[in-house]
């Protein structure tokens, strides 16, 4: 197959580009070849997703040559199906959904969300499960669901209209975790067409870590960005009442940073909370936060599409508690990989209570540790080749009678290599 995967940012700026980083070579391996269209060019001596002396077909949707410029040498190049990861350019999905078939993986609420969040803020942050629709700005200041610029709601909204309107037109959408499936499902994507496969760990290789070797260090690890929808001030104020009941302390790490870290700083030193906040952790560093820790917490209050950090953690087999809300449940099971508390509504107590059951009992830590290392094993990138081929295969043969990018006809179509 001839590949073209368009997404937004050319430089590493989170898990979908380390993901399409893994992704690509892979491809190339077995036998495709593969183009990339960016919007966002990376600047000079970053690290990119594309791989270095791949010698890649590139283009840039934003650069000084202009779109029409790019458009012509992509028809050109004359890709049999297109995958779309993360863009946020309405022109550009036009341009990819009317030149050939198309399939969207929706790392996020692409369509389906105005702000992105998919959650409301008033009178506490809790999960959204509405459809999009015209409602869903009439209840933007009532449930604080993003700024008060109204300027501002009014132009996301219009933007993510005009992406759930294109949803229907892709050949296939794919989601991480049944959560998002529901949710495309909701937003009119028929079932036919959506495709529930996992995301893969690309850059951390399993390590049976065996804790029964060492004293526990009573360790409560937090990875991921310090803002409001991450649950950080729940988990600082379910730690007292979970040591109370453990009759041991309990520390915090905090890796990661946001706009919310002084006053959890705060927080933490008000309650009494242990607590060291470590910033943003390099890769090694951060699989050496996980070897130390006991117990990961993934306190998101939004519905985080899938939260791939837990799967991360068990490559350390390290368990994890969090709320039930989007895609955590997937990799999250109680008893099994870690502890999980009611979503609906999060609370402070409930996810207390999953602190002192995952961490309560020696024996049943034992095998949430064993359960964690087990579940890490099959999301392995080779599982997801086999889900995605066929789909963008599917896609392909689709429309095998009609020709790619009709706006080529006329041009030179000497594919560029």
């Amino acid at each position: 197959m001839r590949i073209l995967i368009a997404t937004c940012h050319q430089s590493i700026v989170g898990g979908i580009e380390k993901y399409l980083q893994a992704l690509i070579p892979a491809l190339v391996k077995r036998g495709h070849a593969v183009a990339m269209l960016y919007e966002h060019v990376a600047p000079a001596g970053a690290d990119a997703v594309d791989p270095r002396g791949a010698a890649l077909p590139i283009w840039h949707w934003r650069d000084e040559s202009g779109a029409s410029s790019v458009r012509q040498d992509v028809a050109r190049w004359r890709p049999d199906v297109i995958y779309l990861n993360s863009v946020g350019s309405l022109d550009m999905e036009d341009f990819a959904l009317a030149g050939c078939p198309a399939v969207l993986y929706a790392h996020a609420y692409h369509g389906t969300c105005t702000t992105g969040r998919k959650c409301h803020s008033f009178p506490n942050v809790q999960p959204c499960l509405r459809e999009f629709s015209p409602m869903c700005l009439a209840l933007h200041y009532p449930r604080r669901c993003g700024g008060l610029n109204p300027k501002l709601a009014w132009k996301m909204f219009q933007a993510q209209s005009r992406h759930n309107a294109c949803l229907t037109r892709y050949h296939s959408v794919l989601v991480a975790s049944a959560h998002m499936r529901g949710e495309f499902e909701r937003n009119g994507v028929s079932p036919e067409k959506l495709h529930l496969v996992p995301l893969p760990i690309t850059d951390i290789r399993p390590e049976n870590v065996d804790r029964s070797l060492r004293p526990p260090a009573h360790s409560i690890l937090f990875a991921g960005r310090i803002m409001d929808v991450k649950g950080l001030d729940y988990l600082i104020q379910a730690i007292p009442p979970a040591a109370r009941a453990l009759g041991r302390p309990l520390t915090l790490t905090v890796a990661g940073d946001g706009p919310e870290r002084a006053r959890l700083e705060r927080l933490a030193a008000t309650t009494g909370v242990q607590a060291r906040f470590a910033g943003w952790l390099e890769s090694e560093p951060k699989m050496e936060a996980m070897r130390q820790a006991d117990l990961l917490a993934v306190p998101s209050l939004w519905p985080e599409p899938f939260g791939l950090v837990g799967i991360e953690a068990g490559c350390f087999a390290l368990p994890a508690v969090g709320y039930a809300v989007g895609g955590i449940p997937d990799w999250l099971i109680g008893g099994r990989t870690g502890e999980i508390a009611p979503g609906d509504p999060p609370t402070v107590q409930g996810l207390a209570e999953a602190i002192i059951r995952a961490l309560g009992d020696a024996d049943h830590y034992a095998r949430l540790c064993r359960g964690a290392w087990e579940s890490s094993l099959t999301f392995t990138l080779q599982r997801h080749l086999a889900m995605l081929e066929p789909i963008l295969q599917a896609a392909c043969s689709s429309s095998h009678d009609q020709p790619a990018f009709p706006m080529a006809e006329g041009l030179d179509h000497v594919a560029l290599s």
